[in-house]
């Protein structure tokens, strides 16, 4: 980055900047000189419109003008002017570059629009932050990209990508606990709309938030009172049909069918969406058919809906809530009161007409003949006769319109859902009975959120119709299942949902987020009001993660089918598969706090933050146990991401740090004898044993006990030595023949070197650096050009892509060959290598590069990779994939455009104590399968 000097008071244009902020002059000259578009971008700044808003009109005679924000945000609105924390500003790049990137260090992230959807018995809250990370001046990124032809040039056109949606709900008998939420996070100070940036509007300072529902007109004053904002309303209608669109097109497992308790998940083609028929499920029931975007109608619609269950149910049984109405269903017997078939036919079918006798004739009929008085009859049995009568209905009229129009897909949302499996289940009947089959109800598992989405996305340049589904990612920080307890009554202490966690252990129940507590930035969570352990009150809540915004991401362009790809190789329906890998995960989970901790200096704080996330991922898996589909739909490579993500939660960023940096050490230290071993073999020769080489050094992973107790018999290149002459072939899947002619060549057939071959990597250590460097090596001395693809971010003792330059630098330091390509792969461009081949020409090396996979998991979903894997993966003709997590775990059974090589070895412990199904590995049998 460019060394930038302190300059006294500075003005652009008439805006003072005070002299402690720092900005340099050469920052300041680049901001008048071009006006290239100045965009905020995390902290990157960038663009031409904003920041002549931000600097015209100077003072305007005010005399100076302080930039530093007020406290609720750094990008503050003093009437429609966004204001910029300047401090330590500096360009990053090249002063010479046309639109440099200006990298603002102090720049807050959180800058926020919020929507609301304030409905008569919910307030729906999507709000959306920036994300944090922040870029660095990574000149080994800078050469891949320049040599991979990615731009470094503007990323997106509209203002607020790149961070989180978030999703909250409160009942709206609570709005007062809402508003403190809103409060607390000052989410109304960043949730402006974004074309008020480039308006002259009233300098009072008022903000303007966008709303739907019927509350938004009741308490608008409220909001007014008590946060200083104005409401901007939003039609309903609009907004629902927009939510809906929106999830169905960019979340992966959005829509899913219910039937007999079973949740399956519904791929839903963008080509192929409209028209479908959306009901909603409110007070009454609106049905709505859907032909587009912005292309909509309201068909037909019942005035019996949810408000109709709530109002009779209360009026029968005296319940205070609805979700204590629900409640009372589940422990109902609606034959008590409702007539049923077998009722009017002495107990038989009506086979005739294909009724049978369970079959429902009239909803509380039997109250008609029994001479009974309410009290008589059981609130449970009451309540569940209602539920049907109600769920029946709607899914009957529902099922007529889509007929009526010939439409192929019926959505069902609204509150009256709430995520309660018996009224999915009767809706789902009633669809599937009069359809005969042939139609089936669908349900969205943002169900609640469709209006407050749709009111997000009516803000100006909100950039969400850009993205596509493979740009979000969805996780569950902050979400974790913790039970309630019984308690006296007493005033409640918000507490930060770290000490929840030591507090309340791993029982289990759905959180309700409340405001911060100002310790971790992530907010407390107070307790639902619920009863009993069974019904979630808002069991949604909990079904609904964080959306991670990542434009950088990209669908891997080699992969065959794009359309049909399946990453995970591990069926988790097969519950006793998911029970096995719930057991290896919790059985592995005490060593892995031990090293998470460790690798923080076991400190107290340490321990209580790993205390914490044991107890968060056990609940976790607690919650996935009792309902596998909670989160959308389960594959290992989610459970495995799940706990990483866990651990970042908990503020462990690298648990095996230290870890990884002795093996590094280690390897490096007998690398030099490897290399030397290997060139003294012939071509054949060598080819195989670096194949056995890289099965054998990934024995090294420390997510296995196995690799804990071979550390016991030995060295590391004894260990190494020792595994490698004991994989005799032929191997349990043996493609090696295959691959070896297609590199040497046979008989008359000469060998033509591949043109780029990406290598991912997995484990740090000797897996990499005795294994896949090796192989990359040989590569290089055939003419082939090697990325080394490795994780965006830590997981178990997986190599980064932020570790491997230093490891190549000091390869390198042994191998001339590694040193060229090295040097013209950008990755040596501050590293010192001392070689004995005092030659620096690498004008005809290949260069060897690194980039990152976009991910942190010991798994890769290939669907979701970044930006700089894509490109590369262009060009590739080769794909090497190593390790039990990207190669057997996942992608074992996947298909590429290009010739692919997938090696792993089978650990014991958690990389799968002989458990993959239809593939029964011993520890020395390997899968090496070639894809020509």
């Amino acid at each position: 980055m460019a060394s930038l000097k302190e300059d006294p008071i500075l003005g652009i244009d008439g805006i003072t900047i005070k002299e402690e902020f720092e900005i340099a002059k050469p920052v300041i000259d680049k901001l008048r000189e071009d006006r290239p578009a100045l965009e905020t971008e995390g902290t990157v700044i960038k663009g031409e419109s904003v920041i002549d808003k931000v600097i015209e009109e100077g003072s305007g005679g005010q005399g100076e003008r302080d930039m530093v924000p007020p406290t609720c945000t750094s990008i503050h609105r003093s009437g429609s002017r966004p204001q910029l924390d300047l401090s330590k500003a500096a360009i990053e790049g090249n002063f010479e570059e046309r639109d440099p990137t200006i990298l603002l260090p102090n720049q807050s992230d959180d800058i926020s629009h919020l929507a609301l959807d304030i409905g008569g018995s919910l307030i729906k809250l999507v709000y959306f932050s920036r994300h944090q990370d922040r870029p660095t001046n990574d000149k080994r990124k800078k050469t891949v990209k320049e040599r991979l032809g990615l731009s470094n040039g503007n990323r997106r056109s509209y203002p607020i990508l790149g961070g989180r949606l978030h999703f909250v709900k409160f009942e709206t008998s609570k709005i007062n606990e809402c508003l403190d939420f809103i409060s607390s996070k000052q989410l109304h100070c960043g949730g402006v709309d974004s074309h008020s940036w480039h308006s002259d509007t009233s300098s009072n300072g008022n903000a303007v938030i966008k709303a739907t529902g019927g509350g938004a007109y009741k308490y608008a004053d409220l909001l007014k009172e008590r946060l200083g904002v104005s409401l901007d309303k939003e039609d309903e209608m609009d907004c629902l049909v927009a939510g809906a669109n929106f999830l169905l097109k960019a979340i992966r497992h959005e829509a899913f069918t219910h039937m007999e308790g079973q949740k399956e998940f519904v791929q839903i083609d963008q080509n192929d969406m409209f028209p479908y028929l959306l009901v909603n499920i409110g007070s009454g029931v609106s049905m709505i058919k859907v032909d587009g975007d912005g292309k909509f109608e309201r068909v037909s619609g019942t005035n019996v809906g949810g408000g109709t269950y709530w109002g009779l149910g209360r009026l029968l049984t005296k319940c205070k809530s609805f979700d204590e109405l629900l409640e009372l269903s589940q422990r109902g017997d609606n034959g008590t009161i409702d007539m049923l078939v077998g009722d009017i036919y002495g107990g038989m079918d009506y086979n005739k007409i294909g009724l049978s006798a369970s079959t429902i004739a009239s909803s509380f009929g039997k109250a008609i003949s029994e001479k009974k008085e309410l009290t008589n009859y059981r609130p449970e049995d009451i309540s569940l006769s209602l539920l049907r009568m109600i769920s029946y209905n709607i899914g009957q009229i529902s099922y007529l319109n889509a007929l009526r129009f010939g439409l192929k897909r019926i959505f069902f949302g609204g509150f009256f859902i709430r995520g309660h499996a018996y009224t999915m289940d009767a809706i789902s009947f009633a669809v599937h009975f009069w359809s005969k089959g042939e139609a089936q109800a669908m349900f969205l598992r943002h169900e609640g959120f469709l209006g407050a989405l749709g009111a997000f996305m009516s803000y100006e340049k909100h950039g969400l119709d850009d993205l596509m589904v493979h740009q979000l990612v969805e996780s569950y920080l902050g979400l974790h299942p913790v039970k309630r307890k019984r308690k006296r009554k007493r005033k409640r202490k918000r507490i930060s949902w770290m000490e929840k966690f030591v507090q309340k252990g791993t029982e289990i129940t759905a959180p309700v987020p409340m405001a911060s507590s100002g310790t971790t930035g992530l907010g407390g969570f107070e307790v639902p009001s619920s009863k009993g352990g069974t019904l979630r009150s808002d069991a949604s809540a909990l079904n609904v993660g964080v959306l991670h915004l990542v434009p950088t991401l990209e669908v891997f362009p080699q992969l065959a089918d794009p359309k049909m790809y399946e990453p995970n190789t591990i069926d988790l329906a097969d519950h006793s598969e998911l029970e096995y890998w719930f057991t290896v995960l919790s059985d592995h989970l005490p060593d892995l706090v031990d090293k998470a901790v460790a690798s923080e200096g076991g400190t107290d704080d340490s321990k209580r933050r790993g205390d914490a996330f044991a107890r968060a991922f056990s609940a976790h898996l607690a919650r996935l146990m009792e309902e596998p589909a909670a989160y959308g739909k389960l594959g290992l490579a989610n459970l495995l991401e799940l706990r990483e993500e866990c651990l970042r939660e908990f503020q462990f960023v690298d648990a095996y740090r230290s870890i990884k940096q002795r093996e590094n050490e280690a390897s490096l230290a007998v690398l030099p004898d490897l290399l030397v071993e290997l060139d003294s073999m012939t071509e054949e020769t060598r080819l195989l044993t670096l194949i056995e080489g890289v099965l054998a050094a990934n024995i090294f992973d420390w997510g296995s006990r196995a690799c804990v107790e071979l550390y016991h018999k030995g060295t590391i290149i004894e260990i190494y030595r020792m595994s490698r002459n004991k994989m005799q072939r032929p191997w349990r899947v043996d493609d090696f023949d295959a691959f070896k002619e297609r590199m040497l060549g046979s008989g008359d057939k000469k060998p033509c070197p591949h043109k780029r071959a990406l290598l991912f990597v997995d484990n740090s250590g000797a897996d990499v650096i005795l294994g896949m460097l090796p192989l990359a090596r040989e590569l290089l001395r055939h003419g082939t050009e090697v990325v080394l693809v490795a994780n965006s971010l830590p997981a178990l003792n997986d190599v980064t892509a932020m570790e491997l330059p230093d490891i190549v630098a000091e390869a390198a330091k042994h191998c001339d060959i590694l040193r060229r390509a090295a040097e013209a792969g950008g990755l040596l461009v501050d590293a010192m290598i001392n070689t004995s081949d005092g030659s620096k020409d690498n004008s005809s090396s290949v260069p060897l590069m690194v980039v990152e996979n976009g991910c942190g998991s010991p798994c890769i979903d290939l669907r979701q990779v970044s930006s700089e894997l894509a490109a590369a993966a262009k060009d590739a003709d080769l794909i090497v994939l190593e390790g039990m997590g990207r190669a057997l775990h996942t992608n074992f059974n996947t298909r590429f455009k290009c010739e692919a090589l997938k090696r792993c070895r089978r650990n014991s412990n958690l990389r799968n104590e002989g458990h993959i199904p239809r593939l029964e590995l011993k520890i020395y049998s390997l899968p090496v399968v070639y894809n020509s």
